[in-house]
């Protein structure tokens, strides 16, 4: 949520469908194969609801056979109410102090928001925080970006929120993490709802799969990533946490048919 990137919803790539709105993000070419997405937006999902009535009712009439479904790891922490208020974090010395040396992220908020890095102690401990915190710095001498992430692991590399400046007032005050047992929210959408899915933490700068459905399996990440590489469901306040992936024909449009 950068408050310079441009924002991935504009009329010249909107449409809509029977009310449904969804924004064109575009074909990448992968594995030979061009795939078209569209970027499908939704209401502002609340924590404790449902992600499988939400998937049924803005991806079903936009569905066809053969799509898969990219999701935003954040909406279904949300459904999950995976999630941290920033009143129960309490503020220390470490998180003040460590705060003050880490880099600015155009990915988002990073470490140098201190309650964000005091989840990061409360869940990984002080002295690993402190050693990748040393690291860093090292690394930092290098060249070499990510040292901490790669220290403290993804449930801290995910962790997202605490965003003063989103226009949801609900994200100035609260962390969402990473969603529980991925690969089986993944499985429970394939089994329930017959939808092939991918569920990612993404941003510009990296991709992060965390579970894909039993029928993905097989695929390699690299391929997963590169039908999303480019981050289409946006991390500013697009409210398009889902993505159809679609193969393109000979005789596809832009639209959805």
């Amino acid at each position: 949520m950068g408050e310079n990137r441009k924002i991935k919803n504009n009329s010249e790539s909107k449409r809509e469908r029977d009310g449904h709105v969804y924004y064109v993000r575009g074909i990448r070419e992968v594995d030979g194969e061009p795939y078209q997405r569209y970027a499908v937006a939704t209401h502002f999902v609340e924590r404790g609801e449902d992600y499988l009535k939400v998937l049924e009712q803005y991806i079903r009439p936009l569905y066809q056979e053969g799509d898969i479904i990219s999701m935003s790891e954040k909406v279904i922490s949300m459904c999950q109410d995976n999630t941290v208020e920033m009143k129960d974090v309490k503020l220390g010395f470490w998180a003040k102090f460590l705060s003050k040396f880490a880099m600015k992220s155009s990915a988002g908020i990073g470490m140098n928001e201190p309650y964000k890095l005091q989840l990061a102690i409360n869940m990984r401990g002080l002295p690993l925080v402190l050693w990748a915190s040393l690291c860093s710095g090292v690394g930092k001498i290098f060249h070499k970006r990510g040292i901490f992430y790669k220290i403290v692991g993804q449930d801290v590399a995910g962790i997202d929120g605490f965003y003063s400046h989103s226009a949801f007032e609900t994200y100035h005050t609260l962390a969402v993490l990473n969603p529980k047992e991925p690969e089986k929210v993944c499985q429970n959408i394939k089994e329930k709802l017959g939808f092939s899915c991918i569920l990612a933490d993404a941003n510009d700068l990296n991709i992060e799969i965390l579970g894909v459905s039993p029928d993905l399996k097989e695929k390699p990440d690299e391929y997963i990533i590169d039908l999303i590489g480019d981050n289409p469901a946006g991390q500013d306040d697009e409210l398009t946490p889902f993505i159809i992936i679609r193969k393109r024909t000979p005789n596809s449009t832009d639209e959805m048919d």
